[in-house]
């Protein structure tokens, strides 16, 4: 690995000042203010005992570019400052962070329990994959810690959740989760997109490994594609080990997107928190709608726990329309003129999607039962509009 010299700040910093300068080199190569962008695919050496000694000796360089890159690793150590983690390791995509933690830590015959309210290829890939290795999935509803508790046994290695969950957006009491994992030995994962280590800090509460799709609000702009898993060093050297093998690793120039997207994190999020806030409080008060699932709002069912442990909510917002077959929905999505349809969240524009379409469409009724997706549902990724523009837009779509 590359060591930067010194970081320009000390840990205990603000969240703006972090995403900023964290994990940087005060001065870099060339004295540029940003990040150089290596596009290499492997580093040379300068002669046999050069390589002699980066093996015996560990030396803080780089090898080969599926093992990392210079700019990979300032983007690891600014997120692990954010985050409040020892180390992050950076993966392709959201997806491949998950499969891959999941790959270096669980072996045939364990167990992992999660709660049901979640992405749903990360349902897909526990239940259809990881029973092809031998590892069994066990689905409790979201919250029940009774229910997670009795399907604990001795083979269970995992407890895994995302907080809040999407699309229902439900907010895990973390203090109850980490309690039931380190009671029974049992290792903790929150998968925390929605909320950001701007809105919550799961590492605080002693949760074991927390993922990001770095897609999302990390990224910001719906132009990159990455995954984080955080941690203590030592949870992370088998999981980066694996994906030195595996080489779901991100290339340069979308680290550099990435490092350059997190300078505006923390100003993008309070924006988004504004703007997620205010159209639930819009919808919650309009007569076409049914029901509206956002944790900032005092009708959600974890409006306490999401009180008691985010700093903000964030600008996903699933809410139903009232008396409206799927047609009917569809025809308020299309009826928005800022929003674009399409899945993702997080991004600086605002998105909009019918889960029932997007995601759901070739599923049977009986599981999106049972998934609490219904045909009326609609799911809204406030970006960083003016916020009155966009209550006046979902005005005029919902009178319509």
């Amino acid at each position: 690995m590359t060591d930067h010299h010194r970081t320009s700040l000390p840990p205990s910093r603000g969240m703006s000042t972090t995403s900023v300068h964290g994990g940087e080199a005060r001065q870099k190569p060339g004295d540029a203010i940003t990040d150089p962008v290596f596009c290499t695919s492997t580093y040379t050496f300068e002669n046999t005992q050069a390589v002699i000694d980066f093996i015996e000796h560990k030396l803080p360089r780089e090898e080969y570019g599926r093992y990392g890159n210079p700019g990979q690793r300032v983007v690891e150590r600014k997120l692990a400052a954010m985050e409040g983690a020892e180390q992050a390791v950076l993966y392709s995509s959201g997806m491949a962070a998950i499969v891959g933690l999941f790959m270096s830590r669980l072996n045939a015959d364990d167990e992992v329990v999660f709660f049901d309210e979640c992405y749903h290829r990360s349902r897909e890939f526990c239940v259809k994959h990881l029973s092809r290795f031998g590892v069994v999935t066990h689905q409790v509803k979201t919250g029940d810690f009774e229910a997670m508790e009795k399907a604990i046994t001795p083979r269970t290695k995992m407890l895994v959740s995302e907080s809040p969950t999407n699309p229902h957006l439900s907010c895990i009491d973390l203090e109850k989760f980490v309690e039931l994992g380190r009671r029974h030995g049992v290792e903790t994962m929150i998968d925390a997109t929605l909320a950001t280590p701007h809105n919550l800090r799961p590492i605080e509460y002693g949760v074991d490994y927390v993922v990001h799709s770095a897609t999302k609000y990390l990224g910001g702009h719906n132009d990159l594609l990455a995954g984080v898993v955080l941690g203590s060093a030592e949870k992370m050297l088998p999981v980066a080990n694996l994906r030195g093998i595996m080489g779901a690793i991100s290339g340069p120039h979308c680290m550099y997107l990435l490092q350059r997207g997190l300078k505006t994190f923390e100003l993008r999020m309070q924006r988004h928190n504004a703007n997620g806030l205010a159209l639930a409080r819009f919808l919650e008060g309009h007569s076409r709608v049914e029901k509206v699932y956002y944790p900032g709002v005092e009708s959600h069912r974890d409006y306490e726990i999401a009180r008691r442990t985010m700093h903000g909510f964030g600008g996903l917002i699933t809410f139903t329309v009232r008396d409206a077959d799927w047609r009917a929905t569809a025809n308020v999505v299309d009826a928005v003129k800022i929003p674009r349809i399409g899945p993702s969240l997080g991004g600086v524009e605002t998105l909009i999607e019918q889960p029932l379409i997007m995601s759901y469409f070739e599923a049977s009724p009986d599981d999106r039962a049972k998934w609490g997706i219904a045909d009326n549902m609609i799911r809204v990724a406030c970006g960083i509009e003016d916020t009155d523009d966009l209550l006046a837009d979902f005005a005029q779509a919902l009178d319509a």
